[in-house]
């Protein structure tokens, strides 16, 4: 992923009003290093004033100059014992305690109306750190640094695709 401004974080909300944009708590970007953007998906935060409030923000296309993309969500409060759940972005099936239901108005008039879409995401947002683990010998078949390498980018792939599809719906308007 590209590194990004607290201006273009902003823009970026394809869900939110005006004045959430401005409430918005960015997150600290000047301590990410050129090494972190790289091993990033999609930059996803939780909000520190309003701890239900979750942003996440993509680069939707490979390109340079491409815009990023990102959406309002809001995390469903937690009751009861926590329970074991798949991402559904990352698919990882080692991490799956700390998996939360988040729901993002759609865009546009869609949005105003009250439509939602959810969806269960890593809580924290390590669906990229998740993607890229090193895959155990069960998932991977053998000892193979080759064969783990695959895995790896396959997984990479298929939480970029997945995340695109979750953004592309929120910006749906139909």
């Amino acid at each position: 992923m590209t590194p990004l401004t607290e201006q273009q974080l902003r823009a970026s909300l394809v869900n939110a009003t005006r004045s959430e944009r401005q409430r918005m708590i960015v997150p600290d970007l000047a301590s990410m290093t050129e090494t972190d953007w790289d091993r990033l998906d999609y930059l996803g935060w939780h909000d520190r004033k309003q701890p239900l409030s979750a942003y996440v923000v993509m680069t939707l296309d490979d390109a340079a100059d491409a815009e990023p993309v990102g959406v309002l969500l809001r995390a469903t409060e937690r009751t009861g014992p926590r329970r074991a759940a798949m991402c559904a972005w990352c698919e990882d099936v080692v991490e799956t305690r700390d998996v939360q239901l988040f729901v993002a108005k759609r865009g546009g008039a869609a949005g105003r109306k009250g439509d939602t879409i959810g969806t269960l995401i890593c809580g924290d947002f390590r669906c990229s750190r998740n993607a890229r683990r090193r895959p155990t010998l069960a998932e991977a078949g053998r000892d193979d640094e080759a064969v783990r390498a695959a895995i790896v980018e396959r997984r990479v792939e298929g939480l970029r695709k997945r995340t695109r599809r979750f953004l592309d719906e929120v910006r749906s308007t139909a």
